[in-house]
């Protein structure tokens, strides 16, 4: 299955260039359903790539920024809340390992926790910077209409049915 997103890039013919990419109408409209958003206004990553040699390939690195215009619902009341995303990119494409068994235990360094496997010549950048969209945006976003939706509901706040909800009528000192 291709991704909504997808830009494929030769790792054999992109050392010190500079990307810019952003999805077309059709694109941000599958990627506005894919991460059940209401709409994507504007998508767009600013990235400068470089490579290295890697036994079985090319390393490549992507380093730039992810700017994007979204809306999405209110986690509480629903309601369209407009949300303005700027996040730094950083990503490393490593050819895909081969020398290891099926059920061993693999040991990662804290460097290696950030690498994108991929086979053949070309890695896909697009798919890359959908993902960090995804991790950018806020699971639990509530808009100025959550306090009143949640009264409507008959809920109270977090804090009042948090871990500490029955700590918070205690009163500290000698009274």
């Amino acid at each position: 299955m291709t991704p909504e997103f997808s830009r494929l890039l030769d790792v054999r013919q992109i050392e010190g260039k500079h990307v810019r990419l952003s999805p077309n109408e059709a694109e941000r409209a599958a990627l506005t359903e894919r991460f059940l958003l209401v709409q994507i206004d504007e998508l767009v990553a600013e990235l400068d790539l470089s490579t290295s040699e890697r036994e079985g390939g090319f390393r490549v690195e992507a380093r730039g920024t992810l700017k994007a215009e979204i809306v999405q619902p209110c986690a509480v009341s629903a309601e369209d809340v407009p949300v303005s995303i700027d996040e730094p990119l950083f990503f490393r494409f490593v050819p895909m390992a081969t020398d290891y068994a099926p059920d061993e235990e693999v040991e990662l360094t804290a460097d290696e926790l950030d690498e994108i496997e991929y086979e053949g010549t070309h890695v896909d950048i697009g798919e890359a910077v959908a993902q960090s969209l995804a991790l950018a945006i806020d699971p639990f976003l509530t808009g100025p209409e959550a306090d009143t939706a949640r009264k409507a509901a008959g809920l109270g706040t977090p804090e009042d049915s948090g871990p500490f909800a029955a700590l918070k009528g205690l009163k500290l000192g000698g009274e």
